[in-house]
């Protein structure tokens, strides 16, 4: 495909610059050579981690966000500190800090974009196994408790809708599968129910 689909930075502002975002409204060139705005947030990009132990445990964190008003369930996650930081040293670092674990053996699983059209945010996505624990020391302004279930559980209650956060349900799917296939390397005709990801809820008419 050719670039008959894309648009071309022509100019930007500041409109805000803050401690974690700095948002920027844009001028472009559209594909058919008329002008557009586009409104932008700039992200030093994250980390995030699935922390899955030997007996198929994950550990996730729960607390509260403000900007949805609602508790959230998430993989142990956090922001670059700044855009050049590797992101295996700050999923390592997250880890730690949010759950006080260490583990002895990481997957890079994915680096994904969250929001596209507006965002320039990228998550770095790792599987940690062969896990230690250790004491957790979180972020000042940080509240959170420390919630363990089983990784298949996990997995449904994404399927169910109950796990909302993006980067939680993209990891600990990814994550059911990485796992999954090292036990049964055939397919995902070989699983057992209970790893298998749930059906997905039938709409009520």
């Amino acid at each position: 495909m050719g670039n008959e689909l894309k648009e071309t930075f022509v100019s930007g502002e500041t409109l805000y610059n803050g401690r974690i975002i700095t948002v920027e409204k844009w001028q472009v060139l559209l594909p058919d050579g008329r002008e557009a705005e586009r409104e932008i947030v700039l992200h030093k990009g994250a980390a995030a981690v699935v922390p899955v132990d030997a007996r198929g445990y994950v550990t996730l964190v729960r607390q509260h966000r403000v900007a949805i008003g609602r508790f959230t369930l998430e993989i142990p996650a956090g922001k670059l500190d700044d855009a050049n930081e590797d992101p295996f040293d700050c999923a390592r670092r997250e880890l730690e800090e949010e759950t006080g674990l260490i583990a002895r053996k990481w997957q890079k699983m994915a680096h994904v974009v969250t929001t596209p059209g507006f965002c320039t945010e990228r998550i770095a996505l790792y599987l940690a196994t062969e896990l230690t624990q250790a004491a957790a020391h979180t972020d000042p302004d940080e509240f959170l408790h420390v919630v363990r279930l089983p990784l298949s559980e996990a997995a449904s209650m994404v399927m169910r809708g109950e796990i909302e956060d993006a980067k939680t349900c993209l990891g600990l799917l990814m994550a059911q599968r990485e796992l999954s296939e090292r036990v049964f390397p055939q397919g995902e005709g070989m699983l057992k129910p209970s790893m298998r990801p749930a059906p997905y809820p039938q709409a009520s008419c």
